[in-house]
């Protein structure tokens, strides 16, 4: 069986952001083509983010995929931990508010910054 890795930005029980990695079964399709199964989605968008660019700590609004098509994406979580994510690579973002809670930037998300000489181009794709 070939599976498909999906990094998955996440809010754990704390209510801190944290990554993990989930296997996807690739079943359909034919040896030479192996697919997943068709996931719906809610549209997408495209950004450019120049050199320079970075955000403060947020939490994502609703679950997305995040696919980076050109340049360099860090993600810095609480703690000091971050991931680079370079162009071809993604991440599945759902690092929401935890309910009921009041965002504190010392607690919740991620910060995202464009990383490298080329500017961040990027698509999110909403689940």
């Amino acid at each position: 069986m070939t599976v498909f890795t999906k990094v998955v930005l996440y809010t754990d029980t704390d209510g801190r952001a944290k990554f993990r990695d989930e296997a996807v079964e690739l079943l359909g399709g034919t040896p030479t083509s192996q697919l997943s199964t068709l996931e719906p989605s809610g549209g997408y968008q495209l950004r450019h983010s120049p050199v320079g660019f970075q955000s403060n700590f947020h939490c994502t609004n609703d679950p997305q995929w995040v696919v980076i098509l050109g340049g360099q994406m860090e993600i810095g979580l609480q703690g000091g931990v971050s991931r680079i994510f370079k162009a071809g690579e993604h991440f599945y973002s759902t690092d929401i508010l935890p309910a009921g809670a009041t965002f504190a930037p010392n607690v919740h998300g991620h910060w995202s910054r464009q990383v490298g000489a080329e500017p961040l181009v990027t698509m999110f794709v909403r689940a």
